[in-house]
Order: C-alpha cells, then structure tokens, then sequence
C-alpha cells in the first residue's frame, strides 16, 4: 500500500551532498597548491592541507589516499584548468584543433593549446621535479600520458594524409614528445626569458618542419 506521507514518495535528491563534497575537493586541492608554491614539497603535508582547506585530515586521506595520490590530482586540475571531469581530447581547445582542415593551422592551434598547458603547470613542474624519489613515479605517469596524447594527435595527421610522405609515424611522435614536453619550455622562458608568444611561434616551426610536406 503506497505511503500517505509525501516525505516518504519524494526520490532522494543527492546534488546537495554531491555539490559539498566537490567543494571540498577544490578547496583541497587549492590548498594544496598554495601550499606546494609558497612552503614547498616537504612541507605540504597531509595534516597542513587538511587543516588550511578547513577539513579532516581523514577527509583528504580518504579522498586521495596518499600524499602522491593528491600531488597527481593537482597536477591534473593545473592541467587541465578546471576540475571538470572531461578528457584532455574532449575539451574545446583540442576539439578545434581535430576540427581544423588546414594542417598549418592545425599545428599553430596545437602548439597554441600545448603552450597554455606548460603556462598553467611550469611552476608545479619544477616544483615537483625538485622533491625527490618519492614523486618521480608521478612525473613518470605524467609523461606518459603526455606520450599517449602525441602520439594521438600524429596519428591524427597520419590519417587526414597531412604528415610528410615516407616519415616514420613512431619516430615523428618520439620527435614530437621531446619538442613540446616541459623541459624545452622552462628553459626557453626560464633560462633564455622567452615569453609564450615567442616560444608559442617557435613550437610551430619546430612542428611544421618535423611533420608538414
């Protein structure tokens, strides 16, 4: 016999909890890169973000769980820019890129999203270059997903006929992996004080003359 009680036949609504919970993961993972940039590796513990992002330590332990799990979480949202749950691939800038017809444009528009990439996580990059064994298997992972993401967009090129003719599709993506991964980016606008137009340009020369006829 249904119910009388409306209470008891409304369906249960979850946004509410679910909208908190993700309030709490941004504000983690904002502390956590605050405190990554302004007291470095060591001394972003678990505890100090927990207690500057205003919840348990238990909370971050249970969402991340470890100290590297967390550190990969908040290389991904720099990433990405956001924390949208939305694949690299899938985002507007990539998906204009796919859409382009003209290969010189396309390159241009891919060496335009690989330098807003490097722009947004250069300083965590070097951060987290410098702390040590502990997160070399992350930077690892990074790069190979960094790899997988290449080697997509030449086999894009490959199957619009766009790449020139006789080169090997696996030594251009090698090629291409070294070209646009952050090393040669800290050190030209680090070391050799380009700005990002300037290093945006001479990526898509670089680009141009490794993969276009």
């Amino acid at each position: 016999m249904p119910s009388s009680d409306p209470a008891e036949r409304r369906p249960y609504d979850a946004s509410g909890r679910q909208a908190a919970a993700r309030r709490k993961r941004a504000a983690v993972l904002r502390a956590c890169r605050e405190l990554l940039l302004s007291e470095g590796y060591q001394a972003t513990t678990m505890r100090a973000v927990a207690q500057r992002a205003g919840v348990s330590p238990e909370t971050v332990y249970k969402t991340y769980g470890s100290k590297p799990g967390l550190m990969k979480a908040v290389w991904d949202t720099t990433l990405a820019g956001d924390d949208e749950p939305v694949p690299m691939s899938e985002r507007p800038a990539l998906r204009q890129v796919w859409a382009e017809e003209n290969p010189d444009a396309k390159l241009r528009g891919y060496a335009a999203f690989v330098c807003g990439v490097h722009t947004r996580t250069a300083s965590l990059f070097a951060l987290l270059s410098e702390a040590g064994p502990e997160v070399a298997q992350l930077l690892a992972v990074t790069e190979r997903e960094r790899l997988t993401g290449v080697a997509a967009f030449v086999e894009h090129l490959s199957g619009l006929g766009m790449l020139r003719p006789g080169v090997d599709p696996a030594g251009e993506t090698d090629a291409c992996w070294v070209l646009t991964g952050p090393h040669i980016y800290t050190r030209l606008t680090g070391d050799r004080h380009w700005d990002g137009e300037a290093y945006r340009q001479w990526l898509h020369r670089m680009l141009a003359a490794c993969l276009l006829p």
